[in-house]
This record gives structure tokens, C-alpha cells and sequence, in this order.
């Protein structure tokens, strides 16, 4: 298979770019959720039960979703995303179990598109 494929959108980047984009941006797209998700215990033990055994999540997970951002932004860049679809994936990570759902969504996406 050559760097680029009939299938590819023009300008995109090679596929071996995108191949190593698309495995931080899984890898990202996961550790989001799964620190999104602590976030909300957190949020139960600190304002349900005035227990602050978790009060460093918010800031790992801010961290965590900033990095999130970047690689979301690294392989929308790529893959050639529209401004829309780059946001709405940068949002997932800000909703409980969306991470998820689009980090598979999207995966699919460009695998098919860049035959990977």
C-alpha cells in the first residue's frame, strides 16, 4: 500500500501519520472516559456524602482532557475533519460514557476511510 490512498481525502496526511494519530487519540479518547467517570464519583462523595477522598480527580482529569484535545485536534487535522465534527468530538470528553462511544464512532470512520 502506498503513503497515500485513492480513497484518502486530498491534502490528507500520509497514513502512517494518521495510523499514530489515531492510536493517541483512542488511547486519549479512553483514559478521558475512564477519569470523566471517576470525576462523577467524586462529585457524589464530595456533595452527596461531604467526603473529599477524591478532590485531586478534578485536576487530574482537566489535564487529562486537555491532552485529550490536543489529540483529538492532532488527528482531526489529518484526517481532514470540518470544524463541526472536530468539535463534537472535543465535547464528547466532557460527557460521561460519550468518550466511548465516539472514540469507536470515529475509529471506524477512519479506518474505513484510509483503509487502515
Amino acid at each position: 500500500m502506498t503513503e497515500t490512498d485513492s480513497t484518502a481525502p486530498a491534502l490528507a496526511a500520509p497514513v502512517e501519520k494518521v495510523r499514530g494519530a489515531l492510536l493517541r487519540y483512542r488511547v486519549l479518547a479512553w483514559i478521558t472516559g475512564v477519569w470523566l467517570l471517576l470525576l462523577v464519583v467524586e462529585l457524589v462523595l464530595t456533595y452527596g456524602y461531604d467526603n473529599h477522598a477524591l478532590d485531586f480527580v478534578p485536576f487530574v482529569h482537566g489535564w487529562v482532557y486537555f491532552v485529550y484535545l490536543i489529540m483529538a485536534i492532532d488527528l482531526a487535522i489529518k484526517v481532514r475533519w470540518s470544524a463541526g465534527k472536530t468539535i463534537i468530538t472535543a465535547i464528547a470528553g466532557t460527557i460521561p460514557f460519550l468518550s466511548f462511544w465516539f472514540e469507536h464512532k470515529r475509529t471506524q470512520e477512519v479506518k474505513a476511510q484510509f483503509n487502515l
